[in-house]
């Protein structure tokens, strides 16, 4: 399986036998033969037991189930801080900050397939994305226009998604090590600026914006535009995981780990067309 930029993606079992281990030397060679002529054998205690190959209806159950909680506790969170302001920084806080730790759980503690796991973080990130919504909607373009962006982020964020589907699906544009390479180069570069701009801020560099990267201005559209094209490639990628899993025959379970992947990057690609949107809709 090729390398992905997505963190939950890159900590699943990256090829057959990922969710088995064997032994070495003469024992795990005959092992490593009878997998050849099975290419499912190293799943056969799941299938047989526990649970059963992973399918493309797994991933897009769970994934499903994933965003309805994310969208439920959103709803939710929007109406709780538009009756209480006071509630938006702590709920923004919150959010961001738990649905970080729990990422960093799933990644690192190898527990991205836990149902419980993924579904906190969708949990945490609608709090998070409710919150913060309502405060880009409301504050920057005005109440008047604040449905209406959110229902353009909404669909431009679903629209990027499915046309990159079609993208992979049709092959137009090829999942290869070296796509993979500039990519995650690109989100590294993204990402130290992001943490620049945020010490500078910090440091009254610009009148607290830094370099302006979140002010508003044209080089805050530019660089939202560049975060939109990375978080929309970074798809095909993750596509790509998902698809090897599939076809790699990994247990039902790792369903949960693709959807926790693809919600990650669903979320980074919603918050930053809002940006985009409340910088372009700025009265």
């Amino acid at each position: 399986m090729r390398e992905t930029s997505n963190p939950v993606f890159r900590s699943l079992p990256k090829q057959r036998g990922g969710y088995a281990q064997f032994g070495s030397g003469v024992a795990g060679a005959a092992t490593q033969s009878v997998h050849q002529a099975d290419p499912y054998a190293p799943y056969a205690d799941e299938r047989s037991g526990v649970s059963r190959p992973l399918t493309i209806d797994d991933v897009v159950t769970k994934t499903g189930i994933t965003l309805a909680v994310l969208s439920a506790v959103a709803v939710v969170s929007y109406f709780l801080v538009a009756r209480d302001i006071a509630l938006a920084t702590p709920f923004t806080f919150v959010g961001a900050f738990g649905g970080l730790g729990v990422v960093l759980i799933a990644t690192f503690a190898r527990k991205q397939d836990s149902p419980l796991v993924v579904l906190s973080y969708a949990a945490l990130e609608g709090l998070f994305l409710g919150a913060l919504s309502f405060v880009l909607a409301n504050f920057t373009v005005g109440s008047a226009n604040a449905g209406s962006m959110i229902g353009q982020a909404v669909l431009g964020t679903v629209g990027v998604f499915f046309g990159m589907l079609v993208v992979y699906k049709t092959g137009a544009i090829r999942v290869t090590p070296k796509f993979t390479r500039m990519l995650v180069a690109g989100m590294f570069g993204v990402l130290a600026l992001m943490l620049g701009n945020l010490v500078l801020g910090m440091f009254g560099v610009g009148h607290g914006e830094g370099m302006g990267l979140r002010s508003g201005g044209p080089l805050a559209i530019i660089f939202s535009l560049v975060c939109i094209g990375l978080a929309a490639f970074s798809f095909l990628i993750d596509f790509d995981a998902a698809d090897q899993m599939i076809r790699a025959g990994a247990p039902e379970k790792a369903a949960w780990g693709i959807a926790l992947g693809l919600t990650v990057t669903l979320v980074w690609l919603y918050i930053e067309i809002l940006r985009l949107l409340s910088y372009l809709q700025n009265d």
